[in-house]
């Protein structure tokens, strides 16, 4: 479970480094990478990427909530 957080969370501060870029300098690093906003690889990480800040809302609801005293670090 640790390197799912982990795997997720590196891809969430990828997605926001590419939002970063996209909101100063209208560059799109993933596109860019992979051959526009509609290739293929490019949609796989758009997809991988929205689906691990999805993963990440458990952690930090967990800690809202205090169960995370209960269960445990991960």
């Amino acid at each position: 479970m640790r390197a799912v957080n982990i795997i997720t969370l590196l891809l969430v501060i990828i997605g926001g480094i590419n939002w970063g870029l996209i909101g100063l300098a209208q560059f799109d690093l993933v596109a860019a990478l992979f051959g526009g906003q509609d290739a293929t690889l490019s949609r796989i990480v758009y997809v991988l990427v929205g689906l691990s800040a999805l993963w990440q809302m458990v952690p930090l609801f967990r800690s809202i909530t205090g169960e995370e005293a209960h269960v445990g670090r991960y």
